[in-house]
């Protein structure tokens, strides 16, 4: 067990709420299984996924400063498990942090539109964190690796990190931006065996899905056959929108590049939750597009 409680004010984000509904209830199994305390931030906003800033820094900058505020208001770090939401909480809390000693009036000009609307003020006294480094950093491996009772023996996992978790900040002092470990470090503290590949830190496609949909599944299909090729039994990402991709659009993905692929795609709150032993079923994994019957059978479940 954890020597002392954490806490969090938990920023779920809109995927986790919607689409990808499965990351919302393993995010909140593993958690309560492993004593963790999460806050729901239900009045906090949609980061928008970077799209803000195409039009308005100003507008992304306050919409998110004032998610931030309702953290601080609970004098609490906000944790995500969206790697495109910290990726955009992240960075406008880090320029934020620096504004108010280069440009204080800049935070005034946000502060002030958060007034407006009745909103707290951005204080710039609390930290944004993904559930991927809370885990590593606060909970610890040692412990995770001590909770695990249901070893993930003989589970290939290739990690499928995200590109805003890992280059959306100017700093990463948690993890190397372009050869992380810490997925990794996770597949070894429950037994599973880490497959490292040349895409695990590289752009999914999302983004260029609305527009360019062919070069999006082309980076998608690009990178699932990579890492079946490297012997994966299954991906494993931290980012409900690479999910999307990678997951919910493979069939699509397999027509583009004229393959079959049909490789599982885990959320990493459902991998570390099975080496927990909680059933598969409260973890949303019958929810997939790809099945994920292939891990279950096995891992004998």
């Amino acid at each position: 067990m954890v020597s002392q409680s954490l806490k969090y004010a938990y920023y779920p984000g809109c995927v986790a709420q919607g689409a990808c509904g499965e990351l919302y209830l393993s995010t909140r199994s593993l958690t309560q299984a492993l004593g963790i305390e999460l806050i729901e931030l239900k009045k906090a906003s949609c980061c928008g996924s970077g799209t803000f800033k195409e039009d308005s820094q100003l507008l992304e900058d306050t919409v998110n400063a004032r998610n931030i505020a309702l953290a601080e208001e609970l004098n609490l770090p906000l944790l995500t498990h969206c790697s495109t939401c910290q990726g955009v909480i992240g960075h406008v809390d880090e320029r934020l942090k620096e504004c108010q000693t280069t440009q204080p009036e800049y935070v005034t000009q946000v502060n002030g539109l958060l007034s407006k609307e009745g909103c707290l003020p951005y204080r710039g006294s609390t930290e944004v964190k993904h559930l991927l480094y809370a885990l590593v950093q606060d909970y610890g491996l040692d412990k995770i690796k001590e909770r695990a009772t249901r070893k993930l023996l003989g589970l290939k996992c290739a990690a499928f990190y995200g590109c805003y978790l890992l280059r959306a900040q100017k700093s990463m002092p948690l993890d190397d931006p372009f050869n992380p470990q810490a997925m990794e470090n996770i597949f070894r503290a429950v037994g599973a065996t880490p497959i490292y590949y040349g895409g695990r830190t590289k752009c999914c496609g999302w983004p260029l899905a609305s527009y360019a949909t062919n070069e999006s599944f082309q980076m998608a299909g690009m990178h699932i056959q990579e890492a079946i090729e490297s012997g994966a039994d299954c991906i494993v990402t931290p980012c409900p929108l690479c999910h999307l991709n990678l997951d919910s659009r493979q069939p699509e993905v397999e027509k583009v590049i004229g393959k079959k692929l049909g490789l599982p795609v885990l959320h990493l709150p459902q991998l570390v939750a099975l080496s927990l032993g909680i059933d598969p079923e409260r973890l949303g994994l019958d929810r997939h597009i790809v099945s994920t019957s292939p891990v279950l059978e096995k891992l004998g479940f």
